[in-house]
C-alpha cells in the first residue's frame, strides 16, 4: 500500500466541465474565469474575487495592490511556504519574521507589535494546516499602526473563524489550488476582498497592467486600442482550469467534512500516546479546514525515524514547513540565522504531516493509525 500526504479529488463531472471548455472557443482567459470567481466570492461572502495562475502569483498581486515597495517591510510567520516571503521580496520590500504560538501554529500575535517598525506597510498571518488564525485580534493591532492585512488561507478555503467563512475578515485574503489544496484547478490562486480599489489594482496587475476600460484609458485610438498603467505580469489562469475549479466547488463541503472526520479519527487514535501531540482544535464557533494534519513527535531525535519508517511501510508523510528563515537564501542575503525563532525551529524539528484527503479510504485511514502506533512503540 502506497499513501501520499494530500490527493486531488477529479470525478466525471469536473472532466465533462473541462471538456466543455476544450469544445468551445474560448480555452485561455474567457468568461468561465469570471464564473469561478463570482462562485469562490459567494461561498466566502466576499464582493471580489480574482483568479491567478498561482497561489504565490496571488502573493505578489495582493502585496502589490497594497502598495508595496522597496524598503517596506511585512511582518509573518516563519513557518509556511516560501512564496509568503518571497513575494513581498519580488516588490523589494523586507520580510520581517514573527514567531509562531505553539497553540495555534499560527503567528503569535502577541509578539506582532514589537516587530513593527515605521517601514512595516503589512501584516501577513498564514492560517497554517486549515486553522482559522485570530484576524480579529491582528486587525486591531493593524488598525492602531494604520497597516494592512493580508491572510495566507492558501491551507484555509472552507474553514470558518466566528461564524464566518475565512476571507471576509482581512483586507485581502489569498488562496491556492494546487492539487493537494481543498479544491484544484491544478495550478492557480485566487485574491478576495470587498475594498474595490485593491480589486482594480488586481485585475490590472494580472494582465500585464494593461487596460482597454475606455473609461480608463488618457486617448483612445479606436477598438483595437489598449494602454500599460502598471507594471504588470502575465498572471492569467485560463478558462480550461477555472471550469475545473468551478466544478470542484460543488464539492468543497464535502470535501472538508470528510477532512474533518479523517481528523477525528487521528485525533481519537492518538490523543492519549505521551510519546506525539495532536494538532490544535478550533472552538464551537469555527472551523478547522485540515489542510494538513500535523503531529508533533515530542523528542525530536526520534522525527526523522519515524519518518523513515512510515516511507518504509508505504506511508509518504511529508514535513511542513522547514522555517524561511533557515533557508540558504534568507540566511545569506537577509542576516537570518539559526535561533532567531525557537519556538518555529522547535516545532520544526518535531513536526510530521500525517495523509489528509478526502479519497482516502476506510482502509487507508486504519493503516495510517495503525502504522503510526506500531512505529511509536518502537521508539
Amino acid at each position: 500500500m502506497k499513501i501520499p500526504y494530500g490527493k486531488q479529488w477529479i470525478d466525471e463531472k469536473d472532466i465533462k466541465e473541462v471538456v466543455k471548455i476544450l469544445e468551445n472557443d474560448w480555452i485561455t482567459q474567457g468568461p468561465m474565469v469570471e464564473k469561478f470567481e463570482q462562485k469562490v466570492a459567494e461561498y466566502c461572502g466576499v464582493k471580489y474575487a480574482v483568479a491567478v495562475n498561482s497561489g504565490t502569483a496571488a502573493l505578489h498581486a495582493a502585496y502589490f495592490a497594497a502598495g508595496l515597495k522597496s524598503e517596506d517591510e511585512i511582518i509573518t510567520s516563519p513557518i509556511t511556504f516560501t512564496a509568503t516571503s518571497n513575494a513581498a521580496l519580488y516588490l523589494g520590500a523586507k520580510p520581517i519574521f514573527c514567531d509562531i504560538d505553539i497553540k495555534t501554529y499560527c503567528i503569535d500575535i502577541e509578539k506582532i507589535e514589537e516587530k513593527i517598525t515605521d517601514k512595516t506597510k503589512i501584516i501577513t498571518p498564514v492560517s497554517y494546516a486549515g486553522y482559522p488564525v485570530n484576524i480579529d485580534k491582528i486587525k486591531e493591532i493593524a488598525d492602531k499602526y494604520n497597516l494592512i492585512v493580508i491572510e495566507d488561507a492558501a491551507h484555509a478555503l472552507g474553514a470558518i473563524r466566528n461564524g464566518k467563512k475565512v476571507g471576509i475578515d482581512a483586507d485581502m485574503t489569498i488562496l491556492s489550488f494546487h492539487p493537494v489544496k481543498h479544491i484544484t484547478t491544478g495550478e492557480g490562486g485566487m485574491i478576495l476582498t470587498n475594498d474595490e480599489k485593491y480589486y482594480e489594482k488586481l485585475k490590472l496587475f494580472r494582465t500585464h497592467g494593461i487596460t482597454k476600460d475606455k473609461n480608463k484609458m488618457l486617448k483612445n485610438d479606436g477598438a483595437w486600442y489598449y494602454e500599460m498603467h502598471e507594471l504588470g505580469y502575465n498572471y492569467r489562469i485560463p478558462d480550461i482550469l477555472s471550469a475545473l475549479g468551478y466544478s470542484q466547488m460543488d464539492k468543497l463541503e464535502m470535501f472538508i467534512e470528510r477532512r474533518n472526520y479523517i481528523a477525528k479519527r487521528y485525533n481519537e487514535a492518538f490523543r492519549n500516546n505521551h510519546k506525539i501531540t495532536i494538532p490544535p482544535v478550533v472552538d464551537n464557533n469555527s472551523r478547522h479546514a485540515y489542510h494538513l494534519y500535523p503531529l508533533l513527535i515530542n523528542d525530536k531525535n526520534k522525527r526523522k525515524y519515524v519518518f523513515d519508517r512510515l516511507r518504509e511501510e508505504g506511508i509518504y508523510a511529508q514535513v511542513h514547513y522547514i522555517p524561511v528563515h533557515l533557508q540558504p537564501y534568507y540566511q545569506k542575503n537577509l542576516g537570518y540565522k539559526k535561533g532567531d525563532y525557537p519556538i518555529a525551529e522547535d516545532f520544526y524539528s518535531k513536526e510530521i504531516s500525517l495523509p489528509m484527503y478526502p479519497k482516502m479510504t476506510e482502509e487507508e485511514i486504519n493503516y495510517v493509525i495503525n502504522t503510526v502506533d506500531k512505529i511509536l512503540k518502537e521508539i
